[in-house]
């Protein structure tokens, strides 16, 4: 058995917190329905065996993370966070937010109608300052859509993780392009995918895509993610069941111990050691 094994490390790579009386950003797709508090979180990771959480930056609050940045500063040792930022974000700002334990930009494109140019001037350069920080790109967009960020996103040499699966089409499941193009890339290990929400995947059963990323890529490319607490989706969801579902998707306890340790300990700025 492993040291990391051996510590029992668990790590939940994608949750929120937020309130209701922060101020929205304009067009926000929808606000929050009640609070969600680093203490009832952190209470949560203890009474579930999740050491470690990687808090990523709601949508609503667009490039305001001063919320998030605060919640870090709260339990630095057990946290890092996704931000969102937009293409004028400097260098020296960039390496601030990585002091505070910030390892990623979020791009969150669900439902927006028009899609960042990554291949222009300006995200270049946000995209390769924050490889050469070591940081991570998230994207959250429709599986059909996919590919129109992650070939530019990859070219700039930034780690990439998918959210949810990669959001592959309903009605194509896994002959979807963008799920296709994500196997592919995950078999040549560029990219990370978020086993995670599967309440967003339009009721389709995660567990043929779960198959197929384990087939592509291994457990070394995937990670798992409560998506706490689960907005607009929080009817009949408790974290035990959340993270029960991972022994459906993998039923393999080796590789839900890479899930849970090695692999998120690696990608998200917690390989230093605990």
């Amino acid at each position: 058995m492993s040291t990391a094994a051996a510590k029992l490390i668990c790590i939940d790579t994608h949750a929120h917190v937020f309130r209701r009386d922060l101020p929205l950003m304009p067009g926000f797709r929808h606000a929050p329905e009640h609070d969600a508090l680093l203490p009832e979180l952190l209470d949560i990771f203890n009474g579930h065996g999740i050491t470690h959480g990687v808090l990523t930056a709601p949508s609503f609050y667009g490039t305001d993370n001063s919320f998030l940045l605060a919640a870090l500063a709260a339990a630095p040792d057990r946290l890092r966070g996704t931000v969102i930022v937009d293409s004028t974000i400097p260098r020296d700002r960039l390496e601030a937010l990585s002091a505070q334990g910030v390892i990623g930009i979020r791009l969150n494109m669900l439902r927006r109608p028009d899609l960042p140019d990554l291949r222009s001037a300006a995200w270049r350069r946000v995209l390769e300052d924050a490889a050469a920080l070591d940081w991570h790109l998230e994207i959250y967009v429709e599986g059909p859509r996919l590919p129109g960020l992650l070939a530019p996103a990859l070219e700039t040499g930034i780690k990439v993780v998918i959210d949810h699966f990669g959001s592959p089409d309903p009605a194509l499941r896994l002959d979807c392009p963008g799920f296709r193009i994500v196997l592919d890339a995950v078999g040549t290990g560029r990219i990370w995918v978020k086993l995670s929400a599967p309440y967003r995947l339009g009721g389709v059963d995660p567990k043929p895509y779960a198959a197929a990323l384990l087939h592509a890529g291994g457990p070394e490319r995937l990670v798992w993610a409560s998506d706490w607490p689960w907005t607009q989706n929080s009817a009949g969801h408790t974290y035990a069941k959340v993270l029960g579902w991972l022994d459906r998707w993998v039923p393999d306890p080796a590789q839900r111990r890479i899930i849970l340790d090695d692999t998120p300990r690696a990608v998200f700025g917690f390989a230093g050691g605990f």
